[in-house]
């Protein structure tokens, strides 16, 4: 039988071993996030915490219909100061969000499907007022309800290294449509991206896998 003195003094060793464990997963393998708006819907729901998958992105493989989650390219977002008051908390919350034991607030990330990847020539829109990429008009099944495909012009070509991308809820989307006077112009660029949202993990009546959906044939 073990002493209780030396429970106590194996106890930092285990702590210490997990948080590693956890930092090497969420840096190499899975990383958690929280949603804070609805630009997603109803693919994903506000307050929903998504799983993304780290491993395709060390090669940087990323394909349309991917739902990506990505650093902010060029002050997307407006500047974001913690105001929660107890510094303690706030830096222990912070902690725990790096070694993936919580997930990310998503303050300084986005979430947004992939339309276009490098070489892509995506055209807002056609009569029908459908999207076209390479000249191919797509139908997308995962646009929120009531949305049109956009309401915004537009006709790029995706630059090397490059992504285009928008909300499913087109309405409440301020993706790469709103940013194309950027140093991107829009894009976002492969080195921001963190990885692909494969499923909801919270809410319990939200569970879901999510499934990439290229439209292009």
């Amino acid at each position: 039988m073990r002493r209780k003195g030396s429970l106590l003094r194996e106890f930092p060793v285990l702590v210490i071993v997990a948080l590693l464990v956890s930092l090497f997963i969420k840096t190499f393998i899975v990383q958690f996030f929280y949603i804070p708006s609805g630009s997603m819907e109803n693919t994903l729901q506000v307050n929903d915490r998504v799983a993304v998958n780290k491993l395709p992105f060390a090669s940087k493989h990323i394909s349309r219909g991917d739902v990506v989650v990505f650093r902010d390219p060029a002050k997307w977002l407006p500047y974001y100061a913690d105001t929660s008051g107890n510094k303690v908390i706030a830096q222990a919350k912070k902690v725990l969000v790096e070694v993936g034991v919580l997930p990310n607030p998503a303050k300084q990330y986005l979430v947004k499907r992939v339309i276009g990847v490098a070489g892509d020539h995506v055209v807002c829109c056609t009569k029908a007022g459908l999207l076209t990429v390479n000249d191919k008009a797509i139908t997308e099944p995962y646009i929120f309800a009531g949305n049109v495909p956009s309401d915004m012009k537009f006709d790029i070509t995706v630059a090397k290294g490059k992504l285009w991308v928008m909300g499913d809820h087109r309405g409440a989307s301020a993706d790469s449509r709103y940013h194309q006077e950027d140093i991107n112009k829009g894009m976002v660029p492969l080195s921001r991206v963190t990885g692909r949202v494969f499923a909801v993990i919270w809410p319990f009546k939200n569970l879901t896998y999510i499934p990439k959906i290229d439209v292009v044939k």
